[in-house]
């Protein structure tokens, strides 16, 4: 056959021959392999990989039967960055019975718990009413964001300013103060608005500001968890490894710092997580068959290890997606088939 369509991670388009595809295919799935210290894809998944990518068609889906459950991060702001003028509950709506959406969420446009906390009573009304007028599950959700809490914004001193000048210790108990102060916010937000009626609580881009970003929102988890056995809590991870910002900090004994998602996911189980959302970085100078064969091996990695519902992050970097806040329908369709044949998660 001729040329294969296909992208890079940037989204700019190119083409390969078959040999060429195979190729990135197994480029892919080795270096995470290495990194991950994970098993690669068999031959068979491989093959599975490239007669997806050799299909011509500019969208493509799983069998009648075969779907899975879809969660969302940061609904109305997706809506925003669309310039679509529309409220947050009427983008609720739409997202439910125009798009179809298996599961809502609700989110404040300055996405983190901490800047939420002082307006958490103006969010509460806000979702009685959209629970009024919704079928699908509503989420609650915001970021960790340990970031927040460094000065001059926050109350903390910034530890990217510490370590340069060598005050590691000085950054390290900043950071560890900043977890204490995260937790707290976590927890009055995620309490008050579950109290309100919130089905589930989402805690997104969790290790954003590396372990101790991680290490609070796991500290959360298992507070609320205690306070509300029945509360349902996803959490969405940043990256695919955690980012050793603080360099040692634990939980139950084990160093955050490094952690690939199916490492990730064994304290996330620990915590009390219900939903566990690994992530995989997208490289812009790789193809998107690259991308998504590398993704596809952490994650897959990942689902036969974990002890609760997975549901992989896919779209605007992550996933094998391209690096877009919408990205192109072909490479959208195609990760996305390859990611619940292959890895049989229990979500996207």
């Amino acid at each position: 056959m001729g040329k294969i369509f296909t992208r890079f991670g940037d989204g700019s388009p190119t083409e390969l021959s078959e040999a060429e595809l195979l190729r990135e295919l197994e480029e892919g799935t080795k270096d995470a392999s290495d990194r991950g210290e994970v098993p690669p894809l068999s031959k068979e998944e491989l093959q599975h990989l490239f007669e997806i990518f050799i299909l011509p068609h500019r969208f493509i889906g799983v069998e009648p039967g075969k779907e899975v459950v879809l969660s969302y991060d940061g609904t109305p702001i997706k809506m925003m960055r669309a310039q679509v003028n529309v409220d947050r509950l009427q983008c609720l709506q739409i997202y439910e019975k125009l798009m179809g959406a298996d599961t809502l969420e609700m989110g404040h446009v300055d996405y983190s718990f901490k800047p939420i906390k002082p307006i958490v009573t103006y969010e509460q009304p806000l979702l009685e009413q959209v629970l009024s007028v919704t079928t699908a599950a509503v989420f609650y959700g915001a970021m960790p964001n340990l970031g927040s809490y460094s000065q001059p914004d926050g109350p903390f001193p910034n530890p990217s300013e510490l370590m340069p000048e060598g005050k590691i210790e000085e950054a390290q108990h900043s950071y560890e103060a900043a977890v204490e102060d995260a937790v707290k916010d976590i927890v009055y937000v995620s309490g008050a608005m579950y109290e309100s009626g919130a089905d589930a609580v989402i805690l997104d881009t969790v290790g954003a500001a590396g372990d101790a970003d991680f290490l609070a929102g796991l500290k959360a988890t298992e507070i609320l968890k205690k306070k509300y056995p029945e509360i349902c809590i996803e959490l969405g991870m940043a990256g695919e490894f955690v980012l050793g910002m603080h360099g040692e900090m634990t939980y139950n004994g084990v160093r955050l710092a490094g952690l690939y998602p199916h490492e990730q996911v064994k304290v996330a189980e620990q915590a009390g997580v219900s939903i566990f959302g690994p992530v995989c970085n997208t490289n812009t100078n790789r193809s998107t068959p690259w991308n998504v064969s590398r993704a596809i091996t952490f994650m897959k990695a990942c689902c036969e290890i974990a002890g609760i519902p997975v549901h992989v992050n896919m779209g605007m970097g992550v996933g094998g997606m391209t690096v877009h806040d919408h990205p192109p329908l072909d490479v959208a369709s195609k990760a996305s088939k390859a990611m619940v044949e292959i890895c049989r998660l229990d979500g996207l």
